[in-house]
């Protein structure tokens, strides 16, 4: 993959430095089975309320999702996925909350693009749905692509890696090279490693730590650690539940210093607060004069 430089590559205006800092994705799923808060903003009311909510805790882009991706979960049909979704997402609009709709179809990514979302967050990487980067080249949307390999259903199954930081940035620039020749503007795409998607806590951490190899494709980043199972073994203190993903914030709010430290466009979180402090403490002390010595 030949890809231009970010100076040579113009940023849709989502995508732009504009903040100087790392930009805050608050998680809102609006389905029952969701790894972390499934059905508990299933209602309308509720939805809006907490993307709302999010917002003011710091988040500036909501990310809504219809359907769970968490191990082991099965596919939720289309129709039902548009109720959840679009709604959700045109009632946040209509309030001024940037959204990101979380999805892997292109008929919902359409509506919700029609209903006022900004970005496209597909976790396949427009693998699942073979009419999602016609669409994204069509609507010069803003787009994630993230490294997957199957359905949620059976990722696990397919953990296999030579080297796993070389093997995630080789897929992802695959990605990006069929985006790019089905139409999509370079300027448009944010990669996303995928932690925890088809790879095992030691694999997530590796890549993690080889965070730096998948920058160097040259597209803007996106870190969704956010109460993942791999974080679960260091929850080893102060009484809290490794098996609990809500105890695994702290954890989370971590590896949102790494990531902003480290230059990333942005972090998927469930809980904004600690992060949107977090990535101010990083862009202050990238500012500070000779930084950290």
């Amino acid at each position: 993959m030949t890809v231009p430089t970010l100076v040579e590559r113009p940023r849709s205006p989502v995508l732009s430095p504009g903040t100087g800092r790392c930009r805050v994705l608050g998680v809102l799923n609006v389905t029952p089975d969701s790894f972390s808060d499934g059905g508990r903003y299933l209602d309308l009311d509720a939805a809006i309320t907490r993307g709302l909510s999010l917002v003011q805790d710091g988040a500036d882009i909501v990310d809504v999702g219809g359907e769970s991706t968490r191990p082991g979960a099965g596919r939720v049909d289309e129709a039902e996925e548009l109720r959840r979704v679009v709604p959700v997402v045109r009632a946040l609009c209509d309030q001024g909350v940037s959204v990101s709709v979380d999805t892997m179809r292109a008929s919902v990514a359409a509506a919700a693009l029609e209903a006022g979302a900004v970005i496209v967050n597909d976790v396949s990487g427009g693998l699942a749905d073979p009419a999602m980067l016609s669409l994204l080249a069509e609507s010069q949307a803003p787009c994630i692509l993230m490294h997957w390999r199957a359905q949620s259903d059976v990722m696990d199954l397919h953990a296999s890696y030579g080297a796993v930081v070389d093997d995630v940035r080789e897929e992802l620039a695959r990605r990006v090279d069929a985006a790019l020749a089905a139409g999509v503007d370079a300027g448009n795409i944010i990669l996303d490693p995928g932690l925890g998607f088809a790879k095992t806590p030691d694999q997530t951490w590796s890549l993690l730590a080889g965070m730096p190899a998948v920058q160097a494709l040259g597209f803007p980043l996106l870190v969704g650690a956010s109460r993942k199972r791999f974080l679960a073994e260091v929850v080893d203190y102060g009484g809290l539940d490794p098996a609990d993903p809500a105890d695994r914030d702290d954890a989370s709010s971590a590896v949102t210093v790494l990531a902003a430290a480290a230059g990333a466009w942005g972090v998927r979180v469930h809980r904004p607060a600690p992060s949107a402090a977090a990535v101010r403490v990083a862009a202050r002390l990238a500012a500070a004069d000779g930084g950290l010595r």
